[in-house]
This record gives C-alpha cells, structure tokens and sequence, in this order.
C-alpha cells in the first residue's frame, strides 16, 4: 500500500511539471516579439564599458535559452559623444548576437556631425544585420510598434521633431505604440523633475490614444530607490537604468541592470529586470499592462 501511495505521489509531481511546462509553452507561444533594452552607458573618466559587456553576455545568453527577437538601446552610449568611446563601445557591441535598435541621447550630441558619427557607428554595431538609416525610424510588428526618437538636440525635440513624433503615432492608429526616447518629459520623475523633453507640443504626442507606454533612461536611476514604472494619464513610464554609473538618489549604490519587454497577442506586456552577471529576472520589479 505504501509502495502504491508512493509511486501514486511520483506520477502526480511528474503531471505536475508537465502541466506547468505546458503553460510555459503556451505562454512563449502567446509572445509576439520579445526585446532587451540597454540603458544608459557613457563611462567617466575611462572609456571603458565592464558593466555593457557583462550585460551583451547576459543578452546572448538569453537569446539561447527564450525568444529575444532583438536589442534596443535609450541613448548615451559614448561619453561626450567622443571618438574614443565610440571606437571602444563598438567591439562590446559588436558581441551582440542580435540586432541592435539604438537611439541617441544628449551624450551622442555633444560631438560634432552628431548624427552622422552616431549613424557611423550604429552601422558598424550591426554588421550583417539591418542597417540604422536615421535617427528617428520605425519598428513595426503584428501586434505593436515601437518609435524609436533621438533627440533633435540634447534630449529634447524641435518643431520637426514633435511633427515627425505625431505623425507617426497617427500613422500606426489603431496598432499600439511604444515610444522609445532618451528622456522622458519633464514632471514624470520627482526623483529629477527638472530633467527631460521640455518642448511644450510633446504634451500632444504623450496623448494619443494609441500611445501604450513611454520608455526612456537618462536618469541614471537607481531601482531599488526609486519607482521606476508608473502609469499617468494613461499611459505607462519605463525606466531603463544606466549600466555603468549610477546618479539618483545618489551615487552611493550602482547595481547594473537591464530591462526585457515581452508583448502577447492579447496586448498584454511584461516587463522583467535583470541584475547583470544574475540568470533569473528580479521578481520586485516586475511590471504589467495592458496596451
């Protein structure tokens, strides 16, 4: 009897993990594109990168094991925009086994030709892979679009760019959008309410009904101190924090860190935060909405 109730308890667990690897097959094959964002790098005084080269192992390593169909960077790559960092940020990039989607920040505006050394170095980034033909573009998929948007200058936009901005999101209505900025507008983190786009028609752009959520660095914020996801007026705010230099609260604590967004045919989006060098996603900031 005790043999029975036994070899009874062996095949309930065996059924049991069936069923819940069944229902995490059935939730990969609910995902309609998966991405990585990488935040904030643009190391002082040396142009090195440990942290982004750990996280670009980390990202590979997840392409192995779940669906990463690519990588998305928030600007700030290159301190100052110089030479000398971009020649060195461009083998760690390189690594990546995936496409990689950047934008600029006001880093990459400090250099002279911004946006053509910006776009130089973006096409060595992705070698063998979709070219980066602009700094604003758009990457559209069956059941959202991502608006990649550099900044016109430092991290806001001018008048052409708000246009480009709202002309987009009118394009794509109904299909949801996120929008990919540097710096979100000014007001959304009290942490540094003063920090962000300024231009006053970005007002317009943050109220279109197809905006689902705005995903932007910038801040160099610490997660463990700051609420870094948020929804206001609808639409829902992602931080991306810096890989190699933290800034607020302070500069006491700097865990690097980078951020996964998986959307589902149902429009429903997760986004996971990985510790760098850590192999599973840190559950106290998981985040979730509906587009």
């Amino acid at each position: 009897m005790k043999r029975l109730t036994l070899l009874l308890a062996v095949l309930l667990g065996k059924l049991m993990l069936l069923s819940s690897a069944q229902a995490d097959t059935d939730k990969e094959q609910e995902v309609t594109v998966r991405f990585a964002v990488l935040g904030d790098a643009e190391p002082k005084p040396l142009p090195e990168f440990p942290n982004l080269i750990r996280a670009v192992e980390d990202v590979n390593r997840l392409a192995e094991q779940r669906k990463l169909d690519f990588v998305i960077g928030v600007g700030d790559l290159p301190h100052k925009g110089t030479m000398i960092q971009y020649q060195n940020i461009t083998p760690v990039l390189q690594r990546l086994e995936l496409p990689f989607y950047p934008i600029m920040g006001n880093e990459e505006h400090n250099a002279e030709n911004a946006v053509e050394r910006f776009l130089d170095f973006a096409s060595q980034w992705n070698q063998g892979k979709p070219a980066i033909e602009s700094s604003k573009y758009v990457l559209e998929f069956d059941s959202v679009a991502l608006v990649m948007a550099s900044p016109d200058h430092g991290r806001d936009f001018n008048d052409q760019g708000i246009k480009w901005l709202l002309k987009q999101l009118q394009r794509l209505h109904p299909k949801p959008v996120l929008l990919v900025v540097h710096g979100a507008q000014t007001g959304i983190y009290p942490e540094r309410a003063d920090k962000g786009i300024t231009h006053p028609r970005f007002a317009e752009v943050a109220t279109q009904p197809n905006l689902g959520a705005i995903i932007s660095g910038d801040l160099h914020m610490d997660m463990d101190r700051v609420v870094h996801s948020k929804q206001k007026d609808g639409v829902h705010y992602l931080h991306i924090p810096a890989l190699e230099r933290t800034k607020i609260p302070d500069a006491s604590n700097h865990s690097p860190m980078f951020r996964v967004f998986s959307v589902s045919r149902s429009g429903k989006v997760t986004v996971e935060t990985y510790a760098v060098g850590e192999p599973q996603p840190l559950t106290r900031h998981d985040y979730q909405f509906t587009l």
